[in-house]
């Protein structure tokens, strides 16, 4: 793959990113932007600091512009990051098209980048969590993002390695349990970050959650199937481009 194709692809990963990122952005707006409130009012209801103190960010704008600026500003990043990370998969893990690739990426992504380090830290709404360990457990989340992803790495370099003596199927299975029980481990051993006020509401910690389980969901699938196809459109036409080159050449090269 040359350099001009890595480039287009960035563009469109990047352009994907931010399609993505809007439907991401829809549904925070849906589902998620009541749940803090209601968090807010949570904490407003039984905080013990009576004297106010002036807002430096409104409410309505975190909501909205600030909402999206975060979540299309982290779409395009992604976007470009996983475009990188597509160039170099496309043809290396197994026959796959340009939009199995890519949908095969944006799986990989939404698991090691955001699912594995859900499961052992999940999103707090405003009101859960000590505020003095926040440094704490953000950086807990952080190791375990970095951990999921080398163990990603780490599960499909083992897969490729396998293949010759167990074929696909049976490769893949061995470093998908291998992944999953050095998890397992990670899971066990490190710390547990959850610290929910007395007389929070369950169903509304689950909800805002969901709610951020489904953002990313969103956001990473859209991204697969936009991506998928606009590389697949890149890709055949530079295909089609040099089969046209070289059936050019052989007609020049008979004619002479």
């Amino acid at each position: 793959m040359n350099s001009i194709s890595v480039r287009a692809l960035l563009v469109r990963g990047m352009l994907a990113g931010l399609a993505a990122g809007a439907l991401a952005l829809l549904t925070a707006y849906l589902l998620g932007e009541s749940r803090v409130d209601a968090a807010i009012a949570f904490e407003e209801a039984h905080s013990h600091d009576h004297g106010g103190g002036e807002e430096l960010v409104s409410r309505s704008l975190q909501s909205t512009a600030g909402l999206a600026t975060g979540i299309l500003v982290y779409g395009v990043a992604l976007g470009g990051i996983a475009a990188l990370v597509y160039c170099y998969a496309l043809g290396r893990v197994g026959r796959f098209g340009p939009r199995a690739t890519a949908a095969l990426v944006a799986l990989g992504a939404f698991v090691a980048v955001y699912l594995v380090p859900f499961l052992k830290y999940p999103a707090n709404p405003p009101a859960v969590g000590d505020p003095d360990t926040l440094d704490q457990r953000t950086a807990l989340f952080f190791l375990m993002i970095a951990l999921s992803v080398l163990l990603t790495v780490g599960t499909v370099i083992l897969g490729k390695r396998l293949v010759p003596r167990l074929g696909h199927w049976y490769a893949s299975v061995v470093a998908g349990a291998a992944f999953l029980v050095v998890v397992g481990i990670a899971f066990a051993f490190l710390p547990s970050g959850e610290n929910v006020p007395e007389g929070f509401p369950a169903v509304l910690l689950w909800q805002f959650r969901l709610a951020t389980l489904a953002v990313q969901f969103v956001l990473w699938a859209g991204f697969g199937l936009l991506f998928g196809h606009l590389a697949e459109r890149l890709l055949l036409a530079k295909a089609g481009d040099r089969q046209g080159d070289e059936a050019a050449s052989r007609t020049v090269t008979a004619a002479n």
